[in-house]
């Protein structure tokens, strides 16, 4: 018998932070408090060394079920297709119409935070309809 395992999904991006709080958005999550001993998350960035400030941060899912999201600063940019990305179930047991409607309503809610809409990849006799869309950082997800 296999064990379940928890896992976090981490996010390769320049501004941690700023990436963190939009998928907070996105997906309901929450920052955790800041270190023990520091009131704010200014404080606690405040006390690095300037090299270290602001390389990452992370949210999680306020019930526990999903998994934790941690963002890690790096030099480079995203130069080629993400080899995983993330769907976002919006349109989970809904068909036709009303999965369209779902799925244009929340790509809708999106766009302000910052996320470009990139395709809707209409349904086939395989897959039901979603939209393919990118973070503020370019890094691709979809709402399915």
């Amino acid at each position: 018998m296999s064990t379940i395992r928890q896992f976090q999904v981490t996010f390769d991006c320049a501004e941690p932070e700023r990436v963190a709080r939009f998928w907070c958005e996105v997906l309901g999550y929450v920052v955790p408090p800041p270190p023990e001993g520091f009131a704010s998350w200014d404080d606690y960035h405040s006390s690095q060394d300037p090299d270290e400030r602001g390389s990452s941060f992370a949210c999680s899912d306020p019930s526990g079920v999903g998994p934790r999201l941690y963002f890690q600063r790096v030099p480079e940019g995203r130069v080629v297709k993400n080899r995983v990305h993330l769907d976002v179930r919006v349109g989970t047991g809904l068909v036709g119409e009303e999965r369209l409607a779902a799925l244009e309503a929340e790509c809708a809610r999106l766009l302000p935070l910052g996320a470009v809409r990139v395709q809707l990849l209409t349904a086939d006799e395989d897959n039901e309809s979603c939209i393919s869309m990118q973070d503020i950082e370019g890094n691709e997800f979809c709402l399915d």
